[in-house]
């Protein structure tokens, strides 16, 4: 193939993903947001002049899709005429095309479904799995389940859906945490683990707890043998996360509400974390979730990308460290393919890029849809 093969057109998509049932996590419980009853999704497809193609993605939950469209939509002529291979360029010039609305939050994840698109598309030309145009250190990535876990369901149903889950082969089981009463909190972490027996626990507190809160809480959970306390504070309270992970034996693990690599930074520079999990499309694309992984690396950081697991497998695959990737079954209706995860763990395929396409479902709730072409 032509080392001089351009882009030739760029299609962006608004879809929208309904859930099943409304969501609640801790924050809906303080009243900081609603239920969650649906996703928005931006796509981005490439085509070049011979023909290749690539496909990423974005999302937002609750607020911010319209946003990242408009953004997309702006800057995407940019990409015409470019070799798709420059991928570091053509990020860095999508981000001085829309200098203005900052480097960070709403505009740089417009700019991650293009940027995963290109990663996509490069990983196609060679004819390999993105884990393998990255270089990866295993062909499976330890796996655990958080969307059976949350506030509104009851323990009842939390047991059966972690039942479901573990016979399906997913490792480990996350829920929810943060609720105003820190004793029912105790009591469902409690009967979760005597249900799971000694199958990986981990809990999520969505940053609702202050550092008083925080420490009380997490020393009283530090019995139940858990994988790592996630989110107990805010997510930029890096000094109070550093504190915390030095009084506990429990990991702390934190990164999935930063938006770029200088946040996540912070929390790698206070010792913040034990576990780091960065969501590439939130930090800007696979480009700038590279870039933040070195840094994890140098201080021997785990990590545990947040949501996105076809795009998440390949990266942590790639990561040095034996990684955990977020297992989430809502976004089985947008594709076409499945990942196959069995033995606790989600496995590489042998399909070329992300390994997937988009379904016709996907098709079907595109809300929005612009395409820049040459």
């Amino acid at each position: 193939m032509s080392s001089h093969d351009r882009i030739s057109s760029v299609k962006l998509s608004s879809v929208t993903l309904p859930l099943p049932t409304g969501i609640s996590d801790a924050k809906v419980l303080t009243g900081r947001q609603r239920p969650m009853t649906e996703m928005v999704f931006l796509f981005a497809e490439l085509t070049t002049d011979s023909g290749a193609e690539g496909v990423g993605f974005s999302y937002s939950k609750r607020a911010g899709g319209p946003a990242q469209f408009a953004h997309a939509r702006e800057v995407a002529p940019d990409l015409i005429g470019e070799d798709p291979s420059d991928i570091g360029r053509l990020w860095t010039k999508l981000v001085w095309a829309g200098a203005s609305v900052g480097r960070s939050g709403a505009a740089t994840q417009a700019l991650a479904a293009i940027d995963v698109a290109l990663w996509d598309l490069k990983a196609k030309r060679a004819g390999l799995p993105l884990a393998k145009l990255l270089g990866a250190y295993r062909d499976s990535v330890r796996c655990y389940n958080t969307s059976g876990g949350f506030l509104h369901e009851s323990v009842e149903q939390i047991k059966d859906n972690a039942t479901r889950t573990l016979e399906s082969g997913v490792g480990g089981i996350k829920i929810k945490v943060g609720q105003p009463d820190l004793a029912e909190d105790l009591r469902r972490v409690a009967a979760i683990r005597e249900h799971l027996g000694d199958a990986p626990l981990m809990v999520d507190a969505n940053q609702q707890w202050d550092r008083p809160t925080a420490m009380r809480a997490s020393r009283a959970l530090e019995e139940f043998d858990l994988v790592w306390i996630e989110e107990p504070l805010d997510a930029y309270d890096a000094e109070g996360h550093a504190e915390l992970a030095r009084a506990l034996t429990t990991a702390v693990a934190s990164g999935e509400m930063l938006t770029s690599v200088g946040e996540h930074y912070e929390l790698i520079r206070h010792g913040a974390v034990d576990i780091l999990q960065p969501d590439a499309p939130r930090v800007g694309g696979i480009t700038q979730f590279l870039k933040l992984a070195a840094l994890a690396d140098h201080r021997n950081l785990q990590l545990a990308p947040h949501f996105a697991m076809e795009i998440h497998v390949h990266l942590a695959a790639a990561y040095p460290h034996e990684p955990w990737v977020e297992h989430f079954d809502w976004l089985y209706p947008l594709f076409n393919e499945r990942l196959e995860i069995s033995g606790g763990r989600m496995h590489l395929s042998d399909r070329p890029g992300l390994g997937i396409t988009l379904s016709e479902q996907a098709r079907a709730w595109t809300t929005d849809s612009v395409l820049v072409a040459s």
